[in-house]
């Protein structure tokens, strides 16, 4: 029997169907990859991520506001208090006076002051068991050179806001106060208080009328010796005038507020350039404490919506003013009582009104804490390294929490607030 030979396959037909099934399958990808749906299927399943259709043409769409800071249901203040020299008795008075284990505080005394008495203080700060048991009181050592009418006061605010966020963790508020201020409520009628309200507002006087300061502070150009020398000396002043801003819009009003978190944040870490350029302008710019953060907020889209028009101070001016305010005595007691502000300047050392403040204020004793919740609890545990007052059913308002809600509500709900905003 004839048997056939096995037939073989012709040359060309392998190579021709791998060019169909590799065609196949461009065509199939081609289909899968054009359709919306199946791009988004592919992108939950696989490491594959859709490009973005309008790519960003800058960088700056692409920042954000920095972290929200954790809540609590207390909120937590941190404090500047600075003093120049012969000011440390009145530094450690007030921060006697402002004490609470939940809050964090920065103390400052700057170079005109000797060594010995920044040692003094230091020591005392170091030596005392409240403190230390809970560790939230910081001394500048590396003292710096304050002058109010140059920029040397914002570069001092900027430093000691730098070391809270670093060694002071999370807090809500920032409040910069001098060793001429003292407060007329306690920590729990502020804490109390502030619990109720939203914690982005930034309580901050400010106004962008200049009026006589345009003349008198915008257009003459200063230079600070205080930026590069050990010891104070007056501004002197350049003789050629510069003009008014155009790249950003200038707002004045009062040195002393009280910043969120956020905005502080802003301020040192500048994910915009704002902050940065701003503080240029402002070192050659009379009085500059009382304009660099009020330019800065009010220039700022994240922030220009956040502004509370007060400083939270009872403060007694002439008119117009002039370059400092009157000493309070006994006879503004009452007016202080009235504003319901929560903090009043400027007292003379140890000036008998301070005494009365203590007194029917604060129930203070001479060289005590405030009494409050947090102080009642300390005396009962006193193991416990890291207690605080956890719930707002813990502190003890009084009094000036009442004052003070008045004039937080009576600021918030005002006709047209959201109308009134850097204006």
């Amino acid at each position: 029997m004839e048997t056939k030979a096995p037939q073989r396959l012709k040359p060309w037909l392998l190579p021709l169907l791998a060019s169909l099934l590799v065609s196949c399958v461009l065509i199939s990808l081609s289909f899968f990859f054009s359709s919306p749906s199946l791009r988004h299927t592919l992108a939950l399943f696989s490491l594959y991520t859709p490009p973005s259709s309008n790519p960003p043409l800058f960088i700056e769409p692409n920042l954000r506001l920095p972290r929200v800071v954790p809540f609590t249901a207390v909120p937590r203040i941190a404090y500047l208090i600075s003093g120049s020299a012969g000011d440390g008795s009145s530094i450690q008075r007030t921060l006697r006076a402002l004490y609470h284990p939940g809050n964090r505080y920065a103390v400052h005394l700057d170079l005109e002051s000797s060594p010995a008495e920044r040692l003094e203080l230091a020591a005392a700060i170091r030596g005392d068991p409240v403190y230390q048991r809970f560790g939230n009181v910081w001394v500048i050592t590396r003292a710096n050179l304050v002058t109010y009418r140059g920029p040397t006061m914002v570069a001092n605010t900027l430093h000691a806001a730098a070391i809270l966020l670093k060694e002071g963790g999370d807090w809500d508020w920032f409040i910069n106060l001098s060793s001429s201020d003292y407060p007329l409520v306690t920590q729990d009628d502020l804490l109390f208080t502030l619990s109720s309200i939203p914690r982005h507002w930034n309580f901050i006087e400010h106004t962008s009328d200049m009026g006589w300061k345009e003349t008198h502070r915008a257009r003459p150009v200063i230079i600070d010796p205080g930026l590069y020398n050990l010891r104070k000396s007056e501004v002197f002043w350049v003789s050629q005038k510069r003009g008014v801003p155009t790249a950003f819009k200038l707002f004045t009003g009062s040195a002393w507020m009280m910043l969120t978190h956020q905005f502080v944040e802003f301020c040192l870490w500048g994910w915009d350039n704002l902050p940065r350029t701003v503080l240029m302008y402002y070192a050659n710019f009379l009085s500059s404490p009382e304009g660099y953060f009020h330019t800065v907020i009010c220039n700022a889209d994240e922030f220009r919506n956040t502004t509370v028009n007060h400083d939270l101070h009872f403060i007694s001016w002439d008119n117009p003013p002039k370059q400092h305010p009157h000493f309070l005595t006994l006879d503004d007691f009452q007016n202080m009582i009235d504003s319901n502000a929560p903090f009043a300047r400027k007292f003379g050392r140890d000036d008998p009104v301070l005494d009365k403040i203590d007194k029917e204020i604060l129930s203070r004793v001479p060289g005590g804490f405030v009494p409050g919740g947090w102080f009642d609890a300390l005396k009962k545990n006193t193991t416990d390294h890291h207690y605080t007052v956890g719930k707002v059913a813990n502190l003890k308002p009084g009094p000036g929490a009442e004052r003070l809600k008045r004039l937080v509500l009576g600021l918030l709900l005002q006709d047209n607030f959201d109308q009134k905003h850097c204006i």
